[in-house]
This record gives structure tokens, sequence and C-alpha cells, in this order.
């Protein structure tokens, strides 16, 4: 079959642990805050919710796929009950397994998510995989996001495919490993990136920069500073004070999309925003456009559990944007 868009990425697990006594500890910033727990007791929870099929990479694959894109999966699974559970999620969603590889006595990726009030903190693990690319018929897009910290070998082979075959354009949401790899071992696969998405603090880690008093020339030099490790269109989103996007020639500012009610869980947040805007401009749309639909998205994800529950068609979110608010639009930065 022929895809539009190929994901790459670790697939997993998702089982969310809602807390209700945990007490969560802040600096004055609201930085680097600590959820804190009774030690040595035995803590009621009040529910757990399962999801399968799972993962930055996965999560996008799903939400292209709803936004009309015909969409495959690039990932590794164990031949346990879990892998088998990630594959019938997946085809549930109609994304294609084809180029999933299932490996004999290993297990598949499992997490456990902390979900307090309305927001997470989880708990990884990655299971090691003899990672290898598929041979697989040409996308219009490959989506990049999270692997595993022994897959530095596999970027090899995925940058050897995209020098390969120029017309394959490249979406780049790298994980927590690919950010530690750092800027030089990815050299190629940044400057090969068509779009680049990353959060406001993600950014700061890979320039290696810290934050100023001026939020608007922060945003700026960060825009500029990963423009120039090579991606044509950068993005940077900042929760709820919104998101940022950049050609390199023009920037704008993107606010949120209002939530109709207070946000339920926020997980997969920023896989929807991000996997949104790919998709919006694989659909044909302009950078100001997938702007617009990548926030409604992102509001709509965190009423649910889980990151892909809220996803939504694209019919669902032309509706949203008749009935935006008039300011809802991209504003020139």
């Amino acid at each position: 079959m022929n895809y539009d868009f190929i994901a790459i990425g670790d697939i997993t697990i998702d089982a969310f642990i809602r807390l209700s006594e945990a007490k969560v500890h802040c600096k004055i910033n609201r930085e680097d805050c600590e959820i804190c727990m009774r030690f040595a007791d035995k803590i009621p929870y009040e529910d757990v919710f399962v999801v399968p099929g799972v993962g930055n990479s996965a999560n996008a694959a799903v939400s292209a796929t709803k936004l009309g894109l015909k969409s495959a999966l690039v990932a590794n699974i164990g031949d346990d009950f879990f892998g088998k559970q990630c594959v019938q999620a997946l085809k549930k969603a109609k994304v294609s397994t084809e180029y999933i590889a299932t490996h004999e006595k290993t297990k598949t990726n499992y997490h456990y998510v902390l979900w307090y009030e309305d927001d997470r903190t989880i708990l990884v693990k990655h299971r090691s995989y003899p990672y290898s690319l598929p041979a697989m018929v040409n996308p219009r897009w490959v989506y990049l996001s999270s692997l595993g910290k022994d897959s530095e070998e596999f970027h090899k082979m995925i940058e050897q495919y995209l020098m390969q075959n120029p017309e394959v354009k490249l979406a780049f949401q790298p994980g927590t490993y690919q950010m530690k790899m750092g800027v030089e071992k990815l050299k190629n696969i940044y400057q090969r990136t068509e779009v680049f998405i990353v959060n406001k603090e993600e950014a700061e880690r890979i320039l290696q920069v810290a934050e100023n008093n001026s939020p608007k020339s922060n945003i700026q030099n960060l825009l500029l500073g990963l423009h120039n490790l090579g991606p044509r269109i950068v993005v940077i989103t900042d929760g709820p004070a919104g998101a940022y996007a950049s050609d390199g020639k023009q920037a704008w500012f993107m606010k949120t999309y209002p939530d109709p009610k207070p946000p339920y869980e926020r997980t997969g947040a920023g896989d929807a925003f991000s996997s949104t805007f790919v998709a919006a401009l694989a659909l044909g749309n302009s950078i100001e456009d997938a702007l617009r639909w990548a926030p409604i998205n992102a509001m709509s994800v965190v009423q649910q559990v889980g990151a892909q529950a809220g996803l939504l068609t694209k019919e669902k979110i032309l509706e949203y944007l008749k009935t935006a608010p008039v300011d809802y639009k991209p504003q020139p930065i």
C-alpha cells in the first residue's frame, strides 16, 4: 500500500493510576515540581485505565489516520499479550501494522502513569529491541519521534534512508533519548527535517540556553537557533501560553483553543498538536492553517483519558473552526 504518513518510534501500553492522596511541591516559579506520597504505606487510588498502542509515534499515526491520511507505524513489540493488545488497538484505529516487528522472548513496553489532578508523572521502561528499518514503499511524510537509548545505529539507518529518498518529507518530534544523543550525532537528521516540533523547555535544552526576562525575544532566539540546525519549519509549543511557528522568513504566535471545561487529563496534548500540525500540511494546508488546526486537537485530547481517545476527524476540526473566537488566528511576531 502507498502511505501518506509513516510514523517511526517506540510503542507502549499506558496504565493510568488515578491518585487521590498525594501532594505536589514546586518552587516559586512553578518549575521543578515534585509529587510526594507517604513512604512505606498503603496508598489508595481512585481507578486505573489501561490504554494500549500508544507512544509519541503511535499517537501521531492514529491522529493522521483520523484526519484522513493513510498511515502506518514502524515499531517493535514483544511476543506477549501486551504486544497483541497494541496491534489490535492500532488495527481498530485503522493504522497499518505491517511494519511492526514482533520479537520472541521479549516483553512489550509498559508504562505506569501516575495521574494526579489534571496532570501526570510517567514511570517509563524502554525495552531493548534489535532496531531495523523495514523495506517500505516511500510515503509522502515520515514522522520520527521517541526511540529507546539503544537506537543510535537505527538513527543512522533512518538518516541513510532519508538521504536516498529526498522526495520524502521528514517531521521530527524528538523524544528524551534523542535529545540526550545531542545535536552532533543527529545533525544530518536535523538538516533533513522539514518540520521540527518541540516544547519551549525542550528547545532550551537542545540549544543549551537559559531563559531571559523577555519571553518574546527568547522565543525568537529559540526559533532562529533551531532553524540554524537545519529544519525548514520550526514549531515551539508553550502549553497553555500557546505556540509559535516559523518558516525562516515569517514567524507567528498562535493562542490555544478555548477549553469547553477544565482539562481532565493532559497526556498526549503535545502529540495531538504536533501530529495535527504535520497532518494539516500533508493535506495541503498552509502553516497558518496548520496552526489553527493543531490547538483544537490538543484541546479535545485533554478532555479524555489518554493520548488518543479525544483525537478528532478533519470534519470535526473544521466544525470547531466555524465557531472559533474572532481572534483565534495566528499573529505575526
